[in-house]
């Protein structure tokens, strides 16, 4: 993590991170942080080099990899897996079972989901634990970029370099190379080439 604005350090607080896991291949001194009372981590999440989290967010047993940013107000639970410069914008929420590969960018309040039948409570009326469901996996392939508010539903795979417009909802694979977009998102047209500045 990268150190916040001075005004908010707090005293006694830049300490070598606990959350390295034993072979991870992570360096040391990237793990150095000055951490904010305003953010929620847990020890085992593991970080890679140069990332960067802002305020008002809750992660716990995820991966991030190097020189990725991750937006306030972002979740990432358990098991989800964000490469190496990845762009995860405000309000976005990453569930169980969602690997977003290298390079991708995800826009404000994009949410996934792992369940394809979630019930709040089990076959025996009490609520569901996580023997009463199946976590699908979601996969958003190197270079992908998903619009703000968009939902990707279990099961998805966002091929290479797609682009999926902001507000759609992701039911099916959108192949590599494509934008889609609407509800459900459906393919617009192929990206033949992006214009350069």
């Amino acid at each position: 993590l990268l150190p916040l604005p001075e005004e908010r350090r707090r005293e006694g607080r830049d300490r070598p991170d606990p959350r390295r896991h034993p072979g991870s291949g992570l360096r040391e001194e990237a793990m150095k942080i000055v951490a904010s009372p305003l953010q929620k981590i847990a020890p085992n999440v593991t970080f890679g080099e140069g990332v960067k989290v802002y305020d008002f967010v809750n992660l716990y047993g995820c991966e991030i990899g190097d020189q990725t940013k991750v937006g306030t107000f972002v979740e990432i639970q358990k098991g989800a897996k964000i490469g190496r410069n990845c762009k995860i914008s405000s309000h976005t929420f990453i569930c169980e079972g969602v690997t977003i590969e290298d390079d991708v960018f995800i826009g404000h309040n994009v949410t996934f989901i792992n369940d394809m039948y979630p019930r709040a409570t089990a076959e025996g009326g009490g609520l569901q634990t996580e023997a009463d469901w199946v976590c699908v996996p979601t996969f958003i392939r190197k270079g992908a970029s998903v619009g703000s508010s968009a939902t990707i539903l279990a099961g998805v795979t966002v091929g290479e370099k797609a682009i999926v417009g902001a507000g759609s909802v992701v039911t099916k694979d959108v192949p590599p190379g494509t934008i889609v977009a609407g509800n459900p998102a459906r393919v617009l047209r192929n990206i033949t080439g992006e214009k350069k500045k």
